[in-house]
C-alpha cells in the first residue's frame, strides 16, 4: 500500500458495498451541532466517506486509486524521472518503485533509460494503459455522480470551484498560479 508524504495514512480496504440508502442515512445518533457547524469537520467526514466508497469500488474492479493517479499523471505526458512522479503525486519515492513495477507487470506503463542520462528512466503510458485509464475514469465518474447526487449541476460546479480555490491556496500544484501559504 502506498503511503503519501502528506499524511494520507494507510487505511483498511473496505468490502465493496452498494450506495447508501435513505434508511442508512438516518441511522445512529445525531452529531453535536458544534461539529455539524464546522466546515472542516464536514470536509473530513465527507472525504473519509468518498475514500471508503472509492476504495471499495476500485478494489472490486481489481485496481486501486494510487495506480489511477499514476496513470492519470502519465496520460498528460511522459515523466523524466520516477522521482518527478512521486513528487507530483506526493507519494513516497521508495514505495512508488513497487507501484511502477506492478503497473509495468500489467503492461500499463513502460520504463526506458533516458538516452541523455542513463541514471534516469522515462516512464510512459502504454496503449493498454490508456484503455485501462479510460475504464478507471468511468469508475471515478460513477463514484462522483453517486456521491454528489443530491446536488444539481450548478451546485456541483460551484462546489468544485470552491474546493479548487481552497486547494490551490494551500498547494500551488492545483493550478491557479497562486502561491501556497
Amino acid at each position: 500500500m502506498i503511503t503519501t508524504s502528506n499524511d494520507m495514512a494507510s487505511y483498511p480496504i473496505p468490502v465493496a458495498s452498494a450506495p447508501p440508502q435513505a434508511d442508512d442515512l438516518i441511522a445512529g445518533p445525531r452529531l453535536p451541532k458544534e461539529l455539524i457547524g464546522s466546515s472542516v469537520f464536514l470536509l473530513k467526514r465527507l472525504g473519509d466517506a468518498v475514500r471508503e466508497r472509492a476504495m471499495a469500488d476500485f478494489m472490486a474492479a481489481g485496481c486501486n486509486p494510487y495506480e489511477h493517479a499514476v496513470l492519470a499523471l502519465l496520460a498528460e505526458g511522459a515523466r523524466e524521472t520516477q522521482a518527478a512522479i512521486a513528487d507530483a503525486l506526493k507519494f513516497d519515492r521508495s514505495q512508488l518503485v513497487g507501484l511502477l513495477d506492478d503497473l509495468e507487470g500489467q503492461g500499463l506503463i513502460e520504463r526506458h533509460r533516458d538516452p541523455n542520462d542513463r541514471r534516469r528512466h522515462v516512464v510512459t503510458l502504454t496503449a493498454e494503459g490508456k484503455r485501462t485509464l479510460t475504464r478507471r475514469r468511468a469508475i471515478f465518474t460513477r463514484i462522483e455522480d453517486e456521491f454528489l447526487a443530491p446536488l444539481d449541476v450548478e451546485s456541483r460546479e460551484k462546489l468544485h470551484e470552491l474546493l479548487l480555490q481552497l486547494a490551490s491556496h494551500h498547494d500551488a500544484r492545483y493550478g491557479t498560479g497562486e502561491p501556497a501559504s
